[in-house]
């Protein structure tokens, strides 16, 4: 289909293409939910019409694996990528934002953490890992957010050895009087503005595709393979910047909600397709993927 043919050709001509955050989403999505493993040739070769050569892949696959993301398993002159221990429980906190609940429900309550007590560099460390589950830096030494997951932040706190250095504490809003004026700090503080900016950008660049594929009796395989690659790795990079703000925090009119429909729908459009294509390419060490798990069918609230 021209339309994504015309994706194609527009994520073919970034520069620089990132390969790792390509790859990361390939399996995440894909692969992770069919056992997490997969060898290299056959990853290569469905990359390859997105513009990534061989040399790019493997490149990217090395890196993934140096940072402790991928492991590897040599069978024969076959080599095998895995998801770590590690690596799978942050693909399944990133991507528990992409197709879980979008705005949970929100009593009033806030998470702080007091951070003044670590060092400086330990503070940065923790600053940037707690960035990725939606906190907020609101003034020096002081982390906040709305409606944290208090599991991933225990394991966090835990894994950087600052449990017992940082000051946890629960607040409640008191006066809804008061929300109009917490709507400004909240926008200052996670930069709604541009993140509502990158939202736009997704509907312009997906919206077209729905209509055409509505209009369309049978999808080709690849083709759907490709438009959900890179429909589910420009969500991505959006939601990893997106807080998981309450509802109540945000603008009346906010683009990321929008936004989480269109890809829901388009997803239900082409994943069938999708993991056909996949399981007619990707090979395993024990042969072809096995089937997805029960989990995968419970994006969106059940595909």
């Amino acid at each position: 289909m021209k339309c994504i043919d015309d994706l194609i050709t527009n994520f073919k001509q970034q520069r620089p293409i990132r390969g790792g955050s390509l790859i990361m989403s390939i399996y995440g999505d894909a692969i992770e939910p069919r056992g997490g493993s997969v060898w290299l040739g056959s990853l290569i070769n469905i990359l390859e019409p997105l513009g990534l050569n061989q040399r790019l892949v493997r490149t990217s696959i090395f890196r993934l694996t140096k940072d402790g993301w991928l492991s590897s398993e040599q069978v024969g002159r076959r080599s095998y990528y895995q998801i770590t221990t590690t690596g799978r429980r942050r693909f399944q906190l990133a991507f528990k934002r992409v197709y879980g609940e979008l705005h949970p429900q929100w009593q009033g309550q806030w998470d702080f953490l007091i951070t003044s007590a670590l060092d400086q560099e330990t503070r940065k460390a923790l600053k940037k890992e707690l960035g990725w589950q939606g906190f907020a830096s609101i003034s020096s030494g002081l982390l906040a957010h709305p409606n944290c997951d208090a599991k991933e932040l225990k394991t966090t706190l835990q894994e950087l050895q600052v449990s017992h250095d940082i000051v946890h504490m629960k607040s409640e809003l008191q006066d809804a009087l008061a929300t109009d004026c917490l709507k400004k700090l909240v926008n200052g503080w996670w930069d709604l503005n541009q993140l509502a900016c990158e939202y736009q950008h997704f509907l312009r660049t997906f919206t077209p595709i729905l209509p055409q594929l509505q209009a369309v009796d049978e999808l080709d395989a690849q083709s759907c393979f490709l438009l959900r690659t890179l429909l589910i790795h420009q969500y991505r990079k959006i939601l990893l910047k997106d807080p998981h703000l309450p509802q109540a925090l945000l603008p009346s009119d906010w683009a990321g909600n929008t936004a989480r429909e269109l890809c829901q729908n388009l997803y239900q459009l082409c994943y069938q397709q999708a993991e056909q294509y996949l399981s007619d390419t990707q090979e395993t060490a024990a042969g072809a993927l096995p089937d997805a798990d029960a989990s995968f069918y419970k994006r969106f609230g059940g595909i």
